[in-house]
């Protein structure tokens, strides 16, 4: 028996066996086997490890997106987490060439995405408080908002969570410098029902303010001639 002989439901559970690349390849033999990768039914379920799989087209943003992850692990992207004043210029070039990879498509899911259920953000260094805003206003179904490493986050996206998030039932903000106490307490006190968790956030040192970077220089100067 040929697979195109399948019915279309035993095709549609073939297919989400299998992994992005597969998917697409499977769908470039035949039209039947492309249509079944071009059903909305196939992508309730995103998941993305590197900043080069968001730009390929193995996958596809619908209306029947529920679930997406973005979490990024490697030595490379930690890099986009350092403050702008202490990269090299061989950092620099490197952020440079992916800085808007992910709000570009974040873009793309808040224009397309509207059923999304739950997102993860993790090792993501460019995302911005306005990406937050805008995926919190466009996906008001959402019920989960977990952020790792996020260091562009700040008391602005818990702020969007408090007006935007009536929906949201968990809400981690792990390891990102740039929230404060008074931004977790705030939401707390507004959103009660909300699940927080910001697992060394407050306690971190957040980003240099404009003059810090010469104070600090000045420091390790004078420490340097002790």
């Amino acid at each position: 028996m040929h697979i195109t002989q399948l019915n279309r439901e035993c095709l549609l559970h073939l297919f989400s066996f299998l992994d992005k690349n597969s998917r697409r390849n499977l769908a470039k033999t035949c039209h039947k086997l492309l249509e079944v990768f071009q059903d909305p039914l196939l992508w309730s379920l995103l998941k993305f490890h590197s900043p080069v799989e968001l730009k390929k087209d193995n996958f596809l943003l619908g209306p029947a997106l529920k679930h997406l992850s973005i979490c990024w692990y490697s030595e490379r992207v930690k890099v986009c987490n350092i403050e702008d004043w202490m990269k090299n210029s061989l950092q620099k070039d490197f952020c440079k060439r992916h800085e808007n990879t992910v709000s570009d498509f974040l873009l793309a899911v808040c224009n397309r995405c509207p059923n999304l259920l739950s997102v993860t953000l993790s090792g993501c260094g460019h995302v911005t408080d306005d990406c937050i805003l805008q995926l919190l206003k466009s996906c008001p179904k959402l019920r989960s908002l977990k952020l790792e490493n996020c260091v562009r986050i700040s008391d602005q996206s818990l702020e969007a969570v408090t007006l935007h998030g009536a929906s949201l039932q968990t809400l981690h903000v792990d390891f990102c410098r740039n929230v404060t106490r008074a931004g977790l307490d705030r939401v707390r006190a507004k959103c009660p029902s909300v699940m927080l968790r910001a697992d060394r956030s407050a306690g971190m040192i957040p980003d240099s303010k404009p003059g810090k970077k010469l104070m600090l220089e000045k420091a390790s100067r004078k420490l340097v001639q002790l």
